[in-house]
């Protein structure tokens, strides 16, 4: 079992351990989250649903991101993730989520916004968690790398809320 498929699997018993779901929110890894979740048997117990917003206007009509932003700040942003994950929240009611939306190559980079920016955010209930990443690498390396660092996030944070309830 690869890396990504191991951490796919524990985030599925964390989850199951608190009867909660995740959803997913991706632009640049273009739906390799909920492939990686999905590939785990018995998902279905604790995934709701992945969102796959790889245009600007997908990303306002499926999940709410105010259009203005793509144009203040850009695609590959913290507020844009942060809005990404918040309205894949509130569209599938699950209590988790992690959004993805990067720069994965071979071009589209620029001086502020390099091949292998990633921007991540994750939904925990009410709050939002975001971090900007760079990874190094050809595009499939970025969209790996990025996968396995939104279900690390994912799992972080689940088991943060196990310790919690302990």
């Amino acid at each position: 079992m690869d890396d990504i498929t191991q951490l796919a699997a524990e985030l599925g018993r964390r989850l199951q351990l608190l009867n909660a779901h995740v959803t997913t929110a991706e632009s640049c890894t273009g739906g390799g989250i909920a492939e990686a979740i999905t590939r785990i048997p018995g998902s279905s117990a604790w995934f709701e649903a992945g969102y796959v917003t790889y245009s600007n206007r997908q990303k306002t009509q499926q999940l709410d991101v105010p259009a203005g932003l793509f144009e203040t700040v850009g695609a590959v942003s913290r507020e844009v993730v942060e809005a990404m994950a918040q309205g894949a929240q509130e569209k599938s009611l699950a209590r988790f989520a992690v959004a993805v939306s990067g720069v994965a190559g071979p071009d589209g980079g620029s001086p502020h916004k390099p091949v292998g920016t990633v921007w991540l955010a994750w939904g925990v209930g009410e709050v939002v968690i975001s971090e900007r990443r760079f990874f190094p690498g050809n595009r499939d390396e970025v969209r790996r790398q990025t996968v396995k660092a939104a279900l690390e996030g994912l799992l972080q944070y689940a088991s943060a809320e196990i310790s919690n309830q302990g």
